[in-house]
């Protein structure tokens, strides 16, 4: 209905020859002056780009040098730069340390290093076995430190072995297996 009452609208507009479309300035043929024989400008790119501009030619001393340097074997090419580093005061450059990056299959350049095995600081208890007659008293310890309610407990020890707690430190693990012990409940730490 919106549709067909919009076309009406825009009939009667171009009857009464008011409708005059909507012109941006930039398509007006006032705006820029335009031959339309005109040939685009060809401009002359150089075949390196250097943006500091042309660099002098090297001098007498740096092409002996240069020479110089080329005809040294290979081992003596070598003690080039810590002998330069040494002699103008270079800063040492230290190594960059890829730990925690992605080097993909191939790894980084150097000998590979054992890689440390980090102590494990979140551990989980779980509940192996505890005695039939101390079964009400293991039941109120895991409702004591999992802040469950007493049905939830009652089905958690009764899947016996289970895990009753993820991700505790290594004391609070010590201290929820000394009061399941106590209540008559083998529990360790993995």
């Amino acid at each position: 209905m919106r549709i067909t009452t919009f076309s009406r609208y825009i009939r009667s507009l171009s009857r009464l020859r008011a409708f005059v479309p909507l012109q941006s300035r930039a398509f007006q043929p006032d705006v820029a002056t335009r031959d339309s024989n005109a040939r685009p400008i060809k401009y002359k790119i150089p075949q390196s780009y250097d943006p500091y501009g042309p660099r002098p030619p090297p001098s007498d001393k740096i092409v002996q040098l240069a020479e110089r340097i080329a005809a040294l074997s290979e081992e003596e090419r070598g003690h080039i730069m810590p002998t330069l580093s040494e002699r103008l005061n270079l800063p040492k450059l230290e190594p960059i340390s890829t730990e925690g990056m992605d080097l993909g299959s191939e790894g980084g350049a150097g000998p590979k290093v054992e890689e440390k095995k980090a102590e494990k600081t979140a551990f989980d208890v779980k509940l192996e076995k505890f005695d039939a007659a101390a079964k009400i008293k293991v039941i109120k310890e895991v409702r004591a430190f999992t802040n469950l309610g007493l049905k939830e407990a009652k089905d958690l020890v009764e899947k016996v072995p289970t895990v009753l707690k993820q991700g505790v430190t290594k004391e609070e693990a010590n201290t929820i297996i000394e009061k399941i012990k106590a209540a008559g409940g083998v529990a360790v730490m993995e």
